[in-house]
């Protein structure tokens, strides 16, 4: 047990020091988080104050309909950076010269991973400034924000290590940072922006089929204070399976990179 207790604190320590590393090149430059929130609150103002007086979403407050999906298009669009930078890493030999030293080898991976958590949450936090601004009026209470706050943990968690692979595998840094384009516009066909019964037959199964519906419904209902239903259990599924999935393939291109 004592050496199981040693080992879990070199490693903590190893992930401190490559999360720092990271969070310094992010506080560095702030480009990152301002590219990140600058899109989806464009496409905040945009649906509410162009397209929302011609959208019936069956709510009289737009921006709390559209919030849900507005937070898991940032949070795609920033996985990309993950992507990106582990790809450069790869290139300059970074982790070469980490395994050269004296920490985990895989340290240096989770802290890109845990360095898009924490950036996704700045910008997340953000968004949701900028949507109170706009009239956003959740009746949630603490443990409502706290699922809320869970369930898109898990969807980076899952989107990161997906952008992982992407950065680790890409031969070019435009295919690492392409990866995120189909996932910034999955959200449009899905719930997010109109209900699904709006939409033609094999849109509208799709739509209701696909993993950002379910998650969009979960934090939409724990925000507005409506019963959950199946939702929240469809959508950590869903996070918990891509996690799980993306996680494995991850380790294995990083083993196959490094070794």
């Amino acid at each position: 047990m004592e050496i199981i207790a040693i080992y879990t604190r070199e490693y903590s320590a190893s992930m401190g020091v490559m999360l720092g590393r990271s969070m310094r090149h992010i506080f560095r430059s702030m480009d990152t988080i301002i590219t990140v929130t600058i899109m989806p609150i464009a496409f905040m103002l945009l649906f509410v104050y162009v397209f929302g007086g011609a959208i019936q979403a069956g709510t009289d407050n737009y921006v709390d309909y559209l919030l849900p999906g507005i937070l898991l298009i940032a949070i795609a669009s920033g996985i990309s950076y993950t992507a990106y930078r582990l790809f450069m890493d790869m290139q300059r030999g970074i982790f070469e010269r980490f395994h050269s030293m004296p920490i985990a080898r895989s340290a240096a991976l989770w802290g890109h991973v845990l360095t898009s958590l924490v950036s996704n949450a700045i910008s997340v936090v953000i968004i949701i400034l900028a949507a109170l601004v706009m009239g956003f009026r959740p009746s949630a209470g603490v443990l409502s924000w706290l699922a809320v706050a869970g369930i898109l943990a898990l969807f980076t968690m899952a989107l990161t290590w997906a952008a992982a692979i992407a950065g680790l595998s890409a031969k070019s840094v435009d295919g690492a940072s392409a990866f995120s384009y189909p996932l910034i516009f999955l959200p449009f066909i899905s719930s997010a922006f109109v209900p699904t019964e709006s939409m033609p037959g094999p849109v509208r199964a799709f739509a209701e089929n696909q993993p950002v519906t379910s998650i969009v419904g979960a934090i939409r209902s724990l925000l507005t204070g409506q019963p959950v239903g199946n939702d929240i259990w469809i959508a950590l599924a869903w996070c918990l399976g891509i996690l799980a999935v993306a996680y494995i393939f991850a380790m294995l291109a990083y083993k196959r990179k490094t070794v």
